[in-house]
């Protein structure tokens, strides 16, 4: 089965990634940054992640392949793809403000769901229910994950941010909790018309829904605050450590709910 290989792919993934994290963090804070060194350092630093990106995109599709169906079922071909996402917006948010630890903190994050599906490999069969069956799937999910990753980094910062002060700390966490909201925003609406084909109604107040729904409104939250310049620093870190931690309910911790067991969102099935 293509999944018993997996252990060597993430096993590749998290040490390329670790070897990106180490170069990112050996530059010295006095080195210029258009210094040799430094230059040399981000290069390595960009390489090494990229190829650990690299290795997730193959094994996804080898398990695709193998699977004759996009691996976007269960909770195990889900945390594959946060893995993939958490170390893309790890890289884009290092070459983008050029902060050297948030390398460290993303294969940190995608380290934990590699490790859990080594551990904790779900069901990977080639079955897909009748409502599965929708152009509207691979986008829906995929966005979602993406939107995730996002917003896992931007919760990165702000657990940073509690503890260091800086005019610009926020700046990144800003851009990508407006991009991660913006996809977040595309994956309920795509979900919503989705719904409506497969089951003939947009919304149903499904605990998945309900939570998705609270997620969301906490990060417009944190944008409505962030424009109108209302809250502090360390208000707005709270806010997003707290919107991160609705959004695992929404994403994993809604399938332990009594009133969940019946839901159509339940990846263990």
């Amino acid at each position: 089965m293509m999944w018993d290989i997996f252990i060597w792919f993430g096993i590749a993934a998290v040490l390329l990634s670790a070897c990106g994290a180490v170069a990112a963090l050996g530059a010295n804070d006095h080195w210029s940054v258009s210094s040799l060194k430094y230059r040399r350092r981000r290069s390595w630093a960009i390489a090494s992640t990229s190829m650990a990106v690299s290795v997730m995109v193959a094994f996804i599709v080898l398990l695709w392949i193998s699977l004759e169906r996009p691996p976007l079922k269960t909770m195990g071909e889900t945390r594959l793809w946060y893995s993939f996402f958490a170390l893309i917006s790890g890289l884009f948010t290092y070459v983008r403000w050029r902060y050297k630890w948030i390398l460290s903190f993303s294969t940190v994050l995608a380290t934990v769901f590699i490790v859990i599906n080594i551990l904790k490999p779900e069901i990977h069969d080639q079955s897909l229910m009748p409502a599965l069956q929708s152009p509207w799937f691979i986008p829906h999910v995929t966005v979602y994950m993406f939107s995730y990753s996002l917003l896992g980094c931007a919760f990165l910062i702000a657990v940073f941010g509690l503890f260091k002060k800086g005019k610009d700390m926020l700046q990144a966490a800003d851009t990508l909790v407006y991009i991660g909201t913006a996809f977040l925003t595309f994956g309920m609406l795509s979900g919503a018309i989705w719904a409506k084909e497969a089951w003939g109604h947009y919304w149903s107040w499904d605990p998945k829904e309900t939570w998705a729904l609270v997620t969301w409104l906490c990060y417009i939250l944190y944008i409505h605050l962030r424009i109108m310049g209302r809250a502090s620093q360390r208000t707005l870190c709270l806010l997003l450590i707290f919107s991160f931690m609705c959004l695992q309910m929404c994403w994993w911790g809604v399938n332990y709910l009594p009133s969940a067991q019946d839901s159509i969102h339940v990846y263990n099935r």
